[in-house]
């Protein structure tokens, strides 16, 4: 367990790796004491700083969410970090790989939710009854920490890795089956990685209702309007300057981000 100083000095070396894009050694180098509490009040600090200065939150990402990671990780549950409104991204817009470290991407099916969840107890049903729409969605990811050499603290205080998202128009979740949407990443033409949702803990919808009853445990509702990522359908892919990466998705349609 970390002092309040050494999670505000944590903070301090991300958010500064973060804007100078000078990724830093693992935190867990500097506090091998470091865990998974210290570690989400390390990204707490950094979210309400940004929040202070203007940025909205619009949602949460669920990391973790495959057995696969989360055995590399030595870990039992996913993860998740917070959905900036500076983090949007456009898919008419591209983006410049130099604002980032070690960027991927992330195939996703995400939930726009129509109505406020249940924390505590929230089920699929929930999930469902309170979901607008599904949306075909990529997540850009990145870490501040040097090569990727990520530890479950690490990736946590670095807010679950996150930053960006794009998505697209989506369709009534009673519409489809969300446990068997496939999903197909391609570049120029060539397919970079594929998967199915329910590579997702089974279904997309029990990772959205495990965030809600996580983040409840810290006061944090997961309200109308916001967006959820529930976690990757297929391995993440890094990018580069000239890409343009497409997702495209059985029954929801295609979206796609490019690079400069």
């Amino acid at each position: 367990m970390l002092t309040d100083s050494q999670r505000r000095h944590a903070a301090e070396i991300l958010r500064s790796a973060e804007q100078h894009r000078a990724p830093v050694a693992p935190l867990v180098e500097t506090y091998p004491e470091i865990d998974a509490e210290d570690a989400y009040e390390i990204q707490l600090i950094n979210i309400r700083r940004r929040v202070d200065a203007g940025a909205e939150v619009r949602g949460h990402k669920v990391g973790l969410s495959s057995p696969v990671m989360q055995r590399m990780m030595g870990v039992d549950e996913p993860d998740y970090g917070h959905l900036l409104a500076d983090m949007e991204l456009a898919q008419d817009h591209p983006v410049a790989i130099g604002a980032y470290c070690f960027p991927r991407v992330e195939v996703e099916v995400g939930f726009v939710l129509g109505d406020d969840l249940p924390g505590e107890g929230c089920t699929e049903a929930d999930v469902l009854a309170a979901t607008e729409r599904v949306v075909p969605a990529l997540e850009l990811i990145d870490s501040r920490i040097r090569d990727w050499r990520i530890t479950i603290a690490d990736t946590i205080a670095d807010n679950a890795s996150s930053a960006g998202y794009v998505i697209g128009e989506g369709r009534d979740p009673r519409e489809l089956d969300l446990k068997a949407i496939d999903a197909r990443l391609t570049s120029d033409g060539a397919l970079l990685a594929e998967g199915r949702s329910d590579a997702v803990l089974g279904d997309p919808a029990t990772s959205v209702a495990w965030l809600a009853r996580t983040v409840a445990r810290f006061g944090v509702p997961l309200k109308k309007g916001h967006l959820v990522l529930p976690g990757s359908c297929t391995r993440a892919v890094d990018v580069a300057a000239g890409q343009t990466c497409t997702a495209d998705f059985s029954g929801l349609g295609p979206v796609s981000v490019s690079f400069i």
